[in-house]
């Protein structure tokens, strides 16, 4: 690792300073006390996660949303993140965190840079599951993200089934 990863008081202090509002911290603290079960459960399992980059990772996921509360909030975020020196694989877990993942295709349809924003590492995947768990900051069940996500995108959106595939790989990998 390049950089050093922020404490979690340092990355709550990071989120205040560049201007998130008290939701989205408490949304945050919600999706970082899932990730961080998630991770101990796969850790049990066998799996080797850095439960540290987790919970800044998931800490900071909507970094973003101080500027913008659409689907751009994980690239402006990464932007940001870049901006703060923070290290890559907490960069690569805030642009790679929303709905399952986001195909190179659709990147480019919505105007982002070329590249692959599906999550690939165990971080970011836990990551990017348990922001699917937590609206607000209630804790909601996969079966209530799938539902909204159809609503929201339609029935047959790519974004579903990577999500559900998200949900299947962390469940039959850290034991849900």
């Amino acid at each position: 690792m390049s950089k050093i990863l922020p404490s979690p008081e340092e990355a709550l202090k990071i989120l205040k300073e560049v201007g998130c509002s008290a939701d989205v911290i408490k949304h945050c603290e919600a999706v970082a006390n899932i990730a961080v079960e998630i991770a101990k459960k796969c850790l049990v399992n066998g799996v080797a996660v850095n439960i540290n980059l987790v919970q800044i990772g998931a800490l900071l996921h909507d970094i973003g949303r101080s500027k913008t509360h659409s689907v751009h909030h994980a690239v402006v975020g990464a932007e940001i993140a870049r901006s703060l020196g923070l290290p890559e694989q907490v960069i690569r877990i805030i642009e790679r965190h929303v709905g399952g993942g986001i195909s190179v295709e659709e990147a480019l349809e919505l105007g982002w840079p070329n590249k692959n924003y599906v999550p690939e590492t165990i971080e970011e995947k836990i990551v990017a599951y348990a922001d699917k768990l937590v609206e607000g900051s209630k804790i909601i069940s996969i079966e209530e993200t799938i539902e909204r996500f159809k609503n929201e995108l339609g029935k047959d959106h790519p974004a579903i089934k990577r999500i559900k595939r998200l949900h299947k790989e962390i469940s039959r990998m850290c034991g849900l």
